[in-house]
């Protein structure tokens, strides 16, 4: 990666900051965007110390279509070039439909979740194609798979991998396409960051701790470095941890299992997560920090 440049959304924490991490170690100069200036100033620095060139932040939200342009246009006024965008920022919502108090207030889940991919993707097309460069799309396991309370999000991530195999069709052989179906990864998300049923930002940890079910959470570190060797050895997907293969195969060949299954789930978290509204756990985001 020495002499290339990689553009990072949502790269102030998770796992957008580990994936600049590793490409800091491979040698490559950053281009990393989030909302949260202190974040990437301190991620821009110890990218530095890893081994990275030069690396450039920008303050922006990615599901405001001028913002990803100015990105993209500062990027390439700053480097003269791109190889990778790996588009990563995102949010999670944990909400049934049917406990939805407005359902307009799901509205962010799919301006970030898709929107923010897309824009940047478009801006980024002229500049790729002249490098051959690689687009990284951050989707979900549970794009694939039915979880549930979390139906807003898995569509939001499910509409990437729809949107993403056609550009590859589209755009090749000029740029290549790796779609990420990563299951749970050491994150914010992870740790009870959400959008509630009330349109709000919380955070709230035994609640998302129901949700993952006792399910391990991978390093967001280990997980950064298995998606940059994939990226760079030009995979199609990658899916970590890897044991969420066998339930893609399941889901294609027996889903009437799954289903079963998820609903065994949701049938046990419904005592679990009454049990966490009634402790008042959750706790509000500040405007600043939301995403």
């Amino acid at each position: 990666m020495k002499g290339k440049v990689v553009l990072i959304t949502g790269a102030s924490s998770g796992i957008g900051e580990q994936l600049a991490y590793e490409y800091a170690r491979k040698g490559a100069s950053l281009v990393i965007v989030a909302r949260r200036e202190n974040q990437l100033q301190k991620v821009a620095e110890t990218a530095r110390e890893l081994g990275s060139p030069d690396v450039l932040y920008v303050c922006a939200d990615v599901s405001n279509v001028d913002d990803c342009k100015r990105f993209v246009d500062e990027a390439i006024n700053h480097f003269g070039r791109l190889d990778h965008l790996v588009n990563n920022a995102g949010i999670n919502s944990v909400c049934k439909i049917e406990d939805a108090t407005d359902i307009t207030k799901f509205v962010p889940v799919m301006d970030i979740n898709f929107w923010g991919n897309v824009y940047p993707t478009y801006f980024a097309i002229p500049h790729l194609k002249k490098t051959k460069g690689k687009i990284v799309v951050n989707s979900s396991a549970s794009a694939l798979l039915p979880p549930p309370r979390l139906s807003f999000y898995a569509a939001s991530k499910a509409a990437l991998i729809s949107f993403y195999e056609t550009m590859r069709v589209e755009l090749a052989p000029s740029i290549s396409i790796t779609v990420l179906t990563l299951g749970f990864i050491e994150s914010e998300m992870t740790q009870g960051k959400h959008l509630s049923g009330d349109g709000v930002i919380q955070v709230d940890r035994a609640l998302v701790d129901v949700i993952k079910q006792g399910f391990p959470v991978m390093s967001s570190r280990t997980s950064a470095k298995a998606i940059v060797d994939a990226v760079c050895r030009g995979e199609r997907y990658v899916t970590e941890p890897k044991w969420y293969r066998p339930f893609f195969m399941l889901k294609a060949l027996c889903p009437e299992l799954i289903e079963w299954y998820c609903r065994t789930v949701e049938f046990y978290s419904k005592s679990k997560i009454s049990d966490v509204d009634a402790s008042g756990s959750v706790g509000l985001v500040p405007p600043s920090q939301k995403f």
